[in-house]
């Protein structure tokens, strides 16, 4: 079970990488898709707000600063949440944007209009 934790408390990584830094890669990634950029975007920008909960944990908690998996482990969560709601997002546009062409067809994705 500590395997995933690295040595922090489950609190904190639930807490300031999930709560905190999530509700931020949310807002990334649907930021992204407004602004009609590709996904990379939104996956760099969760590695970057994943050196951001690093840092917190660090200053805050007594973490360790320079921890490769502990970065990998906040990167990959903090990126598939911002891919999330960036396809989310560019779902909805598309079908808010172009009613005649495409309706919607879940909350991922989108369909041509018969």
């Amino acid at each position: 079970m500590m395997g995933i934790f690295l040595g922090e408390d489950p609190l904190v990584l639930i807490v300031l990488t999930g709560i905190f830094g999530g509700g931020a890669a949310w807002m990334s990634g649907r930021g992204v898709a407004e602004t009609w950029r590709p996904l990379h975007f939104a996956v760099l920008a969760g590695f970057g707000l994943a050196l951001m909960t690093r840092f917190l944990t660090y200053g805050l908690f007594d973490g360790a600063l320079l921890s490769l998996t502990g970065y990998l482990r906040d990167g990959i969560l903090l990126a598939g949440i911002a891919a999330v709601a960036w396809r989310m997002r560019l779902a909805a546009k598309m079908v808010a944007q172009y009613p005649w062409l495409y309706r919607s067809a879940g909350p991922f994705s989108w369909t041509t209009r018969d």
